[in-house]
């Protein structure tokens, strides 16, 4: 669960970026371990996330097998239930696996 607080300055527009560089997953074919640095930035509306429920989120999945497109889509999308930001970005990044590097970018902007 990700807990807020009330935004100091919900008036003006702002970015928080956030940075976990320890982020790991399973893949789900394999079962082997992922590695990926996340990145979430947004603007908040009336509430910011608190960061160390953010860390205990982020390291729940840790033994979920998934697929990189869904967990960086299912991490956009339950921050911006928790926090409802006036805009969101992830931006995943895996660590090479079999030559390849993978980044998901999803976004949320709360006009559309």
């Amino acid at each position: 669960m990700i807990e807020t607080f009330a935004n100091p300055k919900p008036e003006r527009d702002y970015e928080i970026n956030l940075t976990c560089p320890e982020f790991t997953c399973l893949c789900p074919r394999t079962g082997q371990p992922d590695f990926a640095v996340i990145t979430i930035s947004y603007v908040p509306d009336n509430l910011c996330m608190e960061l160390k429920s953010l860390k205990n989120y982020l390291w729940g999945f840790r033994n979920v097998g998934t697929f990189h497109e869904a967990v960086t889509n299912r991490i956009l999308d339950e921050m911006v239930q928790a926090a409802s930001p006036r805009a969101m970005t992830v931006r995943a990044v895996f660590h090479v696996r079999g030559g390849i590097t993978t980044e998901v970018k999803a976004s949320y902007r709360a006009d559309g």
